[in-house]
């Protein structure tokens, strides 16, 4: 498409090299703010299959691994499921759930979200699961650790609740990893109540929050000691973020050098985000960093209004990339495996309503050329995650919900 004007009668020969030059810087500084488009040619696609792990799932929304290969799945009605190795050595979903999972609000958005196994899980024992708590009239996201002995949970203690309590079950976000010095970093949607209020430091609503392990403030957070913000905040401007990943220096062949504002040992963190209609963001967080919803989107409201007129302003950070239209991302994993080379160092991001998942190589915080990826299976994905084996687990969103495991098409089990 040519964007360039026709040269204006009686233009000099001397004026037009000039032209030309404000109309090329005009066109780059426009595609500047393009959204990144998926590269869907299948000689781009690594080959691959499919394999069903676990179906019978009422909406899977989260996925982790027990140091000894069992998995850990949350239904968003408020089960926790076990993964295990059958008699014959092929994964069987246990029958019973895990039992001693507490009270959850399952209605519209709300349940049992995340579950997270503790970095010395082989020690201790920890999970960590995020969920809705409290009524339709005044709900919060909470965090509850306990001790999981493969069959219950004990020593069930609350960690972390979101403050204050609000009165829709939407825009949780609720998903949470772990940095590398053991901290965990928790993500709350704005609530979709009133959406200034990611902008606002006297409450949770539109952050990322970091706490210890047992739940205590890390002294190094950015608000601590700030009377007018609360000191769990981490990052601020958020709609609703429900991808999360820790990615160490090391895992992306750093050598250690990344800067770190809060002196923590060297690593990206990397959120995704819905927007409104349009406007889905992915974000490299920074602490005390500020993303921008609503002040700055490139979604519109689902009326079809303008939510705001920039895309831009002094003090926000802007995102790595952004998706217009939607396509819903979901759950996030990094994989640096071995099993399928050409994926080694990218972001896998799931998507609902696009029903794909999408490969985003990177090369630091620069997102490559993305590829459409599982578009086949025709289903809302919920979460993907990178597994201890080298393979890709996806989960679909489904109340027939399935754990599916991708593996080189000629590269056995």
């Amino acid at each position: 498409m040519n964007l360039a004007p026709p040269p204006a009668q009686g233009l000099s020969m001397r004026r037009r090299p000039a032209l030309a030059l404000a109309v090329m810087v005009a066109c780059a500084a426009w595609a500047a703010h393009l959204p990144a488009r998926a590269d869907t040619s299948a000689a781009a696609a690594p080959s691959y299959r499919i394999e069903p792990v676990a179906q019978g799932l009422e909406f899977p929304w989260s996925l982790a691994f027990l140091p000894d290969g069992r998995m850990l799945v949350t239904e968003r009605a408020g089960r926790l499921r076990l993964i295990e190795r059958g008699a014959a050595g092929a994964a069987v979903l246990r029958a019973a759930p895990v039992e001693g999972v507490p009270p959850v609000l399952a209605q519209g958005q709300a349940g049992l979200f995340d579950v997270l196994v503790d970095p010395d899980f082989a020690k201790n024992g920890w999970i960590y699961l995020s969920f809705a708590h409290g009524t339709p009239q005044a709900n919060h996201l909470r965090v509850v650790r306990a001790r999981f002995d493969g069959t219950r949970l004990h020593a069930v203690q609350p960690i972390f609740t979101t403050r204050p309590a609000k009165t829709h079950a939407q825009h949780f976000g609720a998903r949470m990893a772990f940095l590398g010095d053991g901290t965990l970093v928790v993500t709350m949607g704005d609530g979709n109540l009133e959406r200034t209020e990611a902008q606002r430091l006297n409450t949770h609503r539109g952050k990322t929050l970091r706490i210890n392990r047992d739940g205590s403030v890390p002294a190094d957070n950015p608000y601590v000691g700030r009377q007018d913000a609360l000191p769990e905040i981490y990052s601020s401007g958020h709609r609703n973020p429900q991808g999360l990943v820790f990615v160490a220096a090391a895992a992306q062949g750093g050598n250690g050098s990344d800067h770190n504002p809060s002196n923590h040992p060297a690593g990206r963190l990397y959120l995704h985000e819905h927007g409104s209609k349009g406007g889905d963001e992915l974000n490299r967080i920074v602490p005390g960093a500020n993303y921008g919803w609503p002040l700055t989107t490139g979604g519109i409201d689902y009326t079809g209004a303008r939510i705001t007129p920039y895309r831009t302003l002094p003090g926000i950070t802007p995102p790595l990339l952004e998706w217009t239209p939607s396509i819903a991302p979901a759950g996030m994993a990094y994989y640096g495996g071995d099993r399928f080379p050409a994926w080694k160092g990218s972001l896998f991001v799931a998507a609902l309503k696009e029903k794909s998942v999408r490969r985003v190589p990177m090369a630091g915080d620069v997102p490559g050329s993305q590829e459409l990826l599982f578009t086949e299976l025709g289903q809302r994905m919920r979460d993907v995650r990178a597994g201890p084996d080298g393979a890709l687990y996806l989960l679909t969103d489904d109340k027939e919900g399935r754990v599916l495991r991708v593996v080189p098409r000629d590269g056995g089990a």
